[in-house]
């Protein structure tokens, strides 16, 4: 794997989030990270209010969203169409729920793009991250943003490697990525659009594209396994 096959272009449709802008002119995912805030606060004064209510400080959320009244909406955020936020769900703030997306209960969010039908449902810590169309991460399964050494975060991609200077950098899933129980995404950690990890897994480092990753020495293509 290269550096070449972790760009926005091949990880995420960028039809499937209403955060589509904040990409433009961008090449790694990762950094769009330190915009969020400030693109959800301005694009928020522009969305439609037939469609959309401001709750709050730096808050909306669609009229057709199912938000529960034990979660937290911190601001700014935005929760798109048709997203639920079930019971004691912790939004932290700068943070964007797409449409249809699922945050279950006692999930916490934090600086995070969740593309249209995204589901963290269970248990989940998303932090610092972006999580393609349709991605999903079984219950309990979590990405960890900051080094135990907290020096800054390097993306190791096959042989390649990019110095980020970016100190908090969670996980970046490509499309319909599914994400087992229990396991932790290191920070950096970018998987490719289509692939699977297996439940109680440690995962770092990048995950072709349309591959299971097992362990760290067993990750083979889907039409192999």
């Amino acid at each position: 794997m290269k550096l070449q096959d972790v760009t926005i272009e091949k990880l995420y449709d960028l039809n499937e989030t209403i955060a589509a802008p904040l990409f433009e002119g961008v090449q790694y995912p990762w950094e769009v990270l330190s915009g969020i805030k400030d693109f959800i606060r301005a694009l928020g004064e522009t969305l439609p209010e037939d469609r959309f209510e401001k709750r709050g400080e730096d808050v909306w959320v669609a009229k057709s969203a199912k938000v529960f009244d034990s979660a937290y909406l911190g601001g700014p955020c935005i929760i798109d169409e048709d997203a639920e936020v079930r019971q004691c769900a912790f939004i932290r703030g700068s943070a964007i729920v797409g449409k249809g997306a699922v945050v279950g209960n006692s999930t916490e969010l934090k600086n995070v793009i969740l593309f249209n039908k995204v589901q963290v449902p269970h248990y989940n810590y998303v932090g610092d991250s972006i999580l393609g169309f349709r991605a999903h991460m079984g219950a309990g399964s979590i990405t960890s943003n900051v080094k135990s050494d907290k020096t800054l975060v390097v993306i190791h991609a096959g042989e390649e490697e990019l110095e980020t200077g970016i100190k908090k950098i969670g996980a970046m899933l490509g499309d319909n990525v599914e994400v087992g129980c229990n396991s932790v995404l290191n920070p950096g950690t970018v998987i490719g659009r289509g692939s699977n990890v297996y439940p109680l897994s440690m995962v770092r480092g990048c995950i072709p594209a349309g591959h299971i990753y097992k362990d760290k020495e067993h990750i083979v293509p889907k039409n192999n396994a």
